[in-house]
Parts: C-alpha cells; structure tokens; sequence
C-alpha cells in the first residue's frame, strides 16, 4: 500500500486513486494533493487495483489515474462494485460503468447531442462489410478505428479510405480479443485546430484546453499507457460551450438523478462548417489539466469538499 501524503487520522479522508503504471505521469496529481490539503481534507493516493487497501476507511474514493483499466475491464468494473459498496465513489458507479464503453456516444446522439458520427463492429461480425457500409454513409477522406473501450488513444489507428485492407487488417485483430471495434470520420480540422476539452466541476465550467493532433496517417497505435499529447490552453468559443453546457445538462437529467457530476471533460472537434461535436466525454479518469488555468485545482478540491462534508 502506497504512503500518505496527508495525515492519516480523523474525517476528510480522500483515496486519490490511480495504477502502478501511472504513477508519476499524472501531472494534476501533485496540484490536487495541495489543493485538497488546502481546504482541511487527508488526501492519500492508492493503486486501484492494491489488495491492502481498506476502502472502507476513506470518505470518499476519487478515481484518477487508473489508466491501466482498459486492459483489465473485467477485473476493473469488479473492483467499481466492490469499493462503491464500501465508500463513495466519484464519479459513480453506473456512471463511470457507462462511460468506460464507448457505445456510450449512441446514447448521446439518441438524446439529440451532437456527436461524431460513430459505427460499431461487434465481436461476432465480419470486420469488411461493416467498414464499407460506414464509408458508404460518410464523405469523409480520412478515418479512425479503434477499440470501443480504450483510453489515451491505444489501439487508434488512422487511415485513408481506400485503406480497406489495412483497416480489415487491424479491426480483425481487436474483434479476435473479444473488443468492439469503433468506426469515426476524421475530421481534418483537428490537424490545425485542435480538439478542445471543456473541464467541468459540479456541473460548473471551470477551464479549456486546446489538444494537438494525436493520430499521424499510417502510424501503428502506440504501445505506450497513452499517447503523448501537445496541450495549450484555450478559450472556448461560444458555440462550443453551448455543446458543453447541453451535454452536462443531460447528464444531470439522464445519469445522475438531477445533480452534475463531481467532473466531466467534454471532448469536442469542430466540422468543416466550424460547428463542435462531442468526440469523447470523459468521466472515469480523464486528466483534468488543472495546471492550464489559475485556480482550477483550488476549485475542484471545493467542489470534492463539499461532496465529503455533505455525507
């Protein structure tokens, strides 16, 4: 069981949860531990998967880093149940069990969110008739293909359309490991623009970066825990904080009995007309950039405070 870095005695007491595989690569780890200490909390980081760890000891159990998860999404959503019947756990449980399968954005478009078109190949299907139905429905040049649970851009690949062979090639392997397969239009103007990330905490936003592009033509996916990224910050445009509004808004509504999630990181890119579209919503263990913006560690460790006060 990994130290504390605060004290070990009395309430307040917050697991900051990430994998051994991690450790050290998460840089809002060290801004949230200052933070949570700063408004009277004993936050203390733990691997998720730690068989000595007494979850039952801790006020509140805040996944992080558990970055690892989408390799082990068995033994991961086991661990979810066990410890949100020991603590709280945030996000929740049914949220963070929807989330970590990106069949998640059906749900979205069926809600009218406007998200990036998305085709699955299932397990038990041939990969090549359901790639040519994809393209036959898009105009797109370029696009994506990756595994529908998967995290820091492991497994992606992207590809041209005539790239038939290539993209059979590699959606065969992921379905041959029991993983759906997850189709998407590359939108070119991620090349020059970037994906903006919208941070929210309780509901509220806080700060946005700017990604750079992560997946180069050809390039095999990396072997790495995640793709390295280019991150800047970045001021929202109008529209795209509208998007971002309207899908926490209904997470509210529709997940969570009315009330915000403690955070959400809405992923957005932008169309040939400019107009945004949610590529991921990130809820288990996205990385919350809270060195990009001042006061945003400050916030967030609030907004945890008053989930751990209010019992």
């Amino acid at each position: 069981m990994s130290g504390p870095v605060g004290s070990q005695g009395g309430a307040g007491r917050v697991a900051l949860v990430g994998a051994r595989a991690a450790r050290g690569l998460d840089e809002d780890m060290p801004l949230l531990v200052a933070a949570l200490q700063a408004v009277g909390l004993h936050p203390q980081i733990v691997d998720w998967d730690d068989p000595q760890v007494s979850w039952g000891e801790y006020d509140l159990a805040l996944l992080r880093s558990t970055w690892d998860y989408t390799d082990r999404l068995i033994e991961f959503r086991r661990w979810l149940a066990q410890v949100a019947s020991l603590t709280r756990l945030h996000n929740p449980y049914s949220l963070v069990l929807w989330n970590t399968d990106k069949h998640y954005l059906r749900d979205l478009a069926a809600q009218g969110l406007p998200a990036v078109a998305s085709a699955f190949i299932e397990p038990d299907e041939t990969p090549r008739p359901a790639i040519e139905r994809f393209l036959a429905a898009q105009s797109c040049a370029e696009f994506v293909i990756k595994p529908a649970v998967g995290a820091g851009s492991r497994g992606a690949r992207r590809l041209g359309r005539e790239q038939l062979t290539e993209a059979q090639a590699h959606a065969a392997g992921l379905l041959a490991a029991g993983r759906s397969v997850l189709l998407q239009p590359y939108l070119q103007d991620v090349d020059h623009g970037g994906e903006t990330a919208l941070l929210y905490f309780g509901g509220r936003f806080s700060h946005a970066i700017r990604k750079g592009p992560l997946l180069m033509r050809n390039a095999d996916p990396t072997r790495a825990l995640f793709a390295p990224e280019h991150i800047t910050a970045r001021t929202p445009q109008p529209a795209e904080l509208a998007v971002g509004e309207r899908v926490v808004a209904a997470l509210a509504a529709e997940r969570f009995g009315g009330r915000a999630p403690l955070y959400a990181r809405v992923d957005l890119l932008r169309d040939a007309t400019g107009a945004p579209f949610v590529l991921e919503l990130e809820l288990t263990e996205p990385s919350l950039f809270l060195g990009f913006a001042d006061g945003a560690a400050e916030r967030f460790a609030r907004q945890v405070a008053e989930l751990v006060r209010a019992g």
